[in-house]
């Protein structure tokens, strides 16, 4: 196939202007990322991230460290608690929040700075060979650079600036929310698992008793002194003690499988709890926390539960947007001064510059200002109203928590003489038994009261702790301080300070 020499150089000629104004637009794509890389190189140059808190609040760890505990060795409820403050994702997740919230600052913060935009542009240019204006090829440069500055708005950037305050305070707030919600649940789930390991132990030594009751109905079988109903009444009752024990066992591992999970661990990681003995707790311990006002309690919780702090802040911040809303209907002034320059191969050069004032009113846009404003005051209206259902929620969740812990206090009290009762019923029981002058229904009735005693005293004492907990947080007090008044572990009884 042949092509002329003039059209192959017509076409080599057309190519080569295209392959030039592609590196034109690389160029002037590299001289914006290069502007970019000026302006943007400092990753917070107003210093908003100093506004977001920090990843755990202080108060929260014995001390600055986050930690996590070496789960090969035996944990303590603080081992625990620390553990899941740095290690579940939740605080993770209610840290990274806050950062966007301060982000969101520094962007309404931007709105008070000028703003600069340069465009540069080169073209090699050619002209049709046959052209009669001009046939040698030429190249046209210009650069046109912009600064312009809003002076006016009517406040808008402030209604803006003070929306984005509002909601990085909202954000922190739920972030130690977010914080508190997890102590307690690890605290629970502590409480649960040694609430767990106590019945198990509980257990097995009815189950144990179950059987030494079994032995004598057999032997005084065998013997002849009594009926085969005796042997199977006592057999019946070690059957259910060993299904007890195992339901139990059941129970334990679930309930470390829901602790590992709250500390941010996979539920099938091995975990060793330090033991925590169940003792009598003392008068003076269980009137503590239950002497308090209920009235000064709920007022407490108002003052210092930082959800109601974010919902404060969420009002503010939505009232801050009705501002905004009504001031971006309104006209702006704005102040620009820009430099433009061209250069045609010094056949004609062009520098001007330019300083004017643009005042920019909206006419008519259909409504949308309109609806806009309506859409602020109706989002304003309902913030408001979830902040007075969460006062009222709150005043519940104390006056509930209040009540939960004056009845743990009674339960404790009213275990304590039942276990008493029923471990001397047992022993009179079986001794009788043995002797030949008891029945093996009174035996076993004694046993059964007995081993339902002894759960419910371990139950008792274990929830009077997590009642003190729970009562800490509903009024927005629970922190690495309440938790140290709390049984951690090792020789130290349940519910002692």
């Amino acid at each position: 196939m042949n092509i002329p020499i003039k059209t192959l150089f017509k076409r080599l000629k057309i190519n080569l202007s295209g392959l030039l104004l592609g590196s034109m637009v690389l160029l002037q794509s590299s001289l914006v990322f290069a502007a970019d890389s000026i302006w943007y190189s400092t990753n917070d140059p107003l210093k908003t991230e100093a506004y977001s808190p920090p990843a755990i609040p202080e108060g929260y760890l014995a001390d600055s460290a986050c930690a996590v505990a070496n789960v090969n060795n035996a944990l303590t409820l603080a081992d625990v608690v620390e553990t899941a403050l740095c290690n579940n994702p939740q605080t993770r997740e209610a840290y990274a929040n806050a950062r966007v919230q301060a982000a969101q600052l520094g962007v309404a913060k931007s709105a008070y700075f000028p703003v600069v935009n340069d465009n540069v542009s080169a073209n090699l240019n050619w002209a049709n060979p046959e052209s009669t204006v001009r046939k040698n090829p030429y190249n046209n440069l210009s650069n046109n650079i912009v600064a312009s500055y809003l002076l006016y708005d009517f406040g808008n950037r402030d209604a803006n600036l003070e929306n984005a305050r509002q909601l990085l305070q909202a954000a922190s707030a739920t972030q130690s929310t977010v914080v508190q919600s997890l102590l307690l649940n690890a605290t629970q789930s502590y409480y649960q698992v040694q609430a767990a390991i106590a019945a198990l132990s509980a257990a097995i030594e009815s189950e144990h008793a179950s059987e030494e009751s079994y032995k004598a109905a057999q032997a005084r079988y065998q013997a002849g002194v009594s009926t085969p109903a005796d042997k199977l009444q006592a057999q019946t009752l070690l059957a259910q003690n060993t299904l007890s024990r195992i339901t139990i066992e059941g129970t334990l591992k679930n309930a470390y499988g829901a602790l590992a999970n709250v500390m941010g661990l996979a539920a099938n990681q091995a975990i060793k709890l330090t033991p925590i003995a169940i003792t009598q707790l003392q008068q003076s311990q269980l009137a503590q926390n239950v002497d308090a006002d209920i009235n000064a309690l709920i007022e407490q919780a108002r003052v210092r539960r930082p959800d109601l702090m974010a919902s404060e802040a969420q009002v503010k911040a939505a009232e801050a947007s009705i501002a905004a809303s009504r001031a971006a209907a309104k006209p702006t002034v704005s102040v620009a001064v820009s430099n433009s320059f061209q250069d045609g191969s010094n056949l004609t050069s062009t520098n001007n510059s330019a300083l004017g004032i643009t005042v920019s009113i909206p006419l008519f846009s259909g409504y949308g200002p309109t609806y806009k404003i309506r859409s602020a005051e109706a989002f304003a209206e309902a913030k408001s109203a979830q902040r007075d259902q969460l006062r009222l929620q709150i005043s519940l969740d104390v006056w509930r928590a209040y009540q939960n812990l004056r009845t743990a206090n009674e339960s404790i009290r009213a275990t304590a003489v039942l276990l008493s009762s029923a471990e001397e019923s047992s022993r009179v029981a079986l001794g009788r038994y043995k002797a030949g002058v008891g029945n093996i229904l009174d035996t076993l009735t004694a046993q059964s009261a007995l081993a339902s005693a002894r759960q419910q005293q371990i139950q008792a004492s274990l929830n009077w702790n997590i009642a003190r907990a729970t009562l800490a947080q509903s009024i927005g007090g629970l922190d690495n301080a309440m938790i140290q008044t709390l049984p951690t572990g090792g020789n130290q009884p349940i519910g002692l300070n």
